[in-house]
């Protein structure tokens, strides 16, 4: 059996088995399914204990912030021909509209028994929980922990929210959009005081926006008399 044809009928099984707990598309690279938050253990079980399904593996788990998605600020898709003009010609349209909550898990499970993938995914509001999966997939420990580190999403029931990667005195989430760039505070070795001790951050903000520079003879203007405008 090809992967296409695969594909189609776990799709077909996720249909008959979940009816309208799920939102299904069937993409390219493997079947994508939506489920609500409320929903998610359920599924879950379902997906790692049937044998129709066996996902007995997750292979990973990530948080996502769709805060602006969709937005750009440059014109991109004409860039190879345009050059330049993404620098000067701004646009303030959505390339997409995005009408669903602003956080996001995505769940990405391996069945070794019928050689096959699916992609999971929760949306959740501002204020982003969501049920751990801990107990189903024990893979799920450390990646949960680090969307809550760097997305402040809280799973619940989890036996260890805690930081992951960050220190233990970081402020903040820092992959949520709306984070600093250049952070909240900074972190320095104090000689009087023989210990490590927090401020506030005192580096400049830095502009990600390249700058195009037009002052040279490619861009000089001739005024009517032929001559270079200076």
């Amino acid at each position: 059996m090809s992967r296409l044809e695969k594909q189609q009928q776990l799709f077909a099984h996720l249909q008959q088995a979940f009816a309208d707990k799920l939102q299904l598309a069937n993409e390219e690279d493997m079947v994508t399914a939506d489920v609500a938050a409320e929903n998610l253990l359920s599924v879950c079980r379902v997906l790692h204990r049937d044998p129709q399904f066996k996902f007995e593996q997750l292979t990973d788990l990530c948080g996502v912030d769709y805060l602006d998605y969709g937005k750009a600020e440059w014109r991109t898709f004409e860039t190879t021909e345009s050059g330049f003009s993404r620098g000067v010609e701004s646009t303030k349209e959505p390339v997409t509209t995005w009408d669903k909550p602003r956080y996001g898990v995505v769940y990405h499970l391996l069945s070794l028994t019928h050689n096959q993938r699916l992609r999971l995914r929760v949306f959740l509001p501002p204020e982003p929980i969501v049920p751990s999966v801990i107990d189903i997939w024990n893979a799920a420990n450390w990646y949960e922990r680090e969307a809550y580190d760097f997305y402040g999403i809280i799973f619940d029931g989890h036996p260890d929210l805690r930081r992951l990667l960050t220190d233990y005195g970081f402020v903040g989430h820092p992959f949520r959009k709306d984070f600093p760039l250049i952070g909240e505070v900074e972190l320095r070795y104090d000689a009087a005081q023989q210990r490590c001790v927090y401020e506030p951050v005192s580096i400049q903000p830095r502009v990600l926006v390249p700058k195009v520079i037009r002052e040279d003879h490619r861009y000089a203007v001739e005024n009517p008399a032929g001559e270079p405008h200076e």
